[in-house]
């Protein structure tokens, strides 16, 4: 897939790990160009993974957020980038207090260009020394996404004062917005 292949293609997918996957979902959702984000499950060895066992570091999954984006109003360089400044890259298998192989950071492609590109954006990166120490996101195809249970999708819309989401993931969504506020969907009014 060449860049000029993305003015034909309406929607475009990318699976990514960086840590808790609430955290994720709410910062995608919010951006301009994405149409769907999905949070579950990926780059484990147990078919259909329930929370709780995802949740034991035995099955290999990370939790993961499936951005579904249209690539002629974000670029997948764009969302990457985003995920960059909304995660660290260089914890393994930890996010704050969030620890175990779930919260691991991962890109997983859905094609070879997708990889390409990833690869690029963690070079650039890397280059311009924008975190202190080694970048540890696994870069994986993805074989197979499992979607997580209900009361996962759009966690913190539906629970916006539970104590997670406002001490984790409120403060994270404000830096998120400050940095990106030209990229952010329009408010409904």
């Amino acid at each position: 897939m060449n860049d000029g292949d993305n003015q034909y293609k309406t929607s475009e997918r990318i699976t990514l790990g960086g840590g808790c996957f609430w955290c994720l979902e709410p910062v995608f959702r919010s951006l301009q160009g994405v149409s769907e984000v999905v949070v579950g499950y990926a780059g484990g060895s147990v078919s259909d993974p329930s929370y709780q066992l995802v949740c034991t570091g035995t099955t290999g999954h990370a939790e993961v957020a499936q951005v579904t984006f249209d690539p002629a109003l974000i670029s997948l360089e764009e969302i990457l980038e985003v995920f960059f400044t909304i995660h660290d890259p260089t914890t393994l298998n930890r996010q704050g207090h969030d620890v175990g192989t779930q919260y691991r950071s991962a890109i997983y492609f859905h094609d070879p260009g997708q990889r390409a590109v990833a690869e690029r954006v963690i070079e650039t990166i890397r280059e311009e020394d924008l975190w202190p120490g080694e970048i540890v996101t696994e870069l994986a195809g993805l074989e197979t996404f499992y979607p997580a249970e209900d009361y996962h999708q759009a966690y913190y819309e539906k629970n916006p004062h539970a104590g997670y989401c406002q001490a984790v993931i409120s403060p994270k969504l404000a830096k998120f917005r400050q940095r990106w506020q030209d990229r952010l969907k329009a408010e409904p009014a």
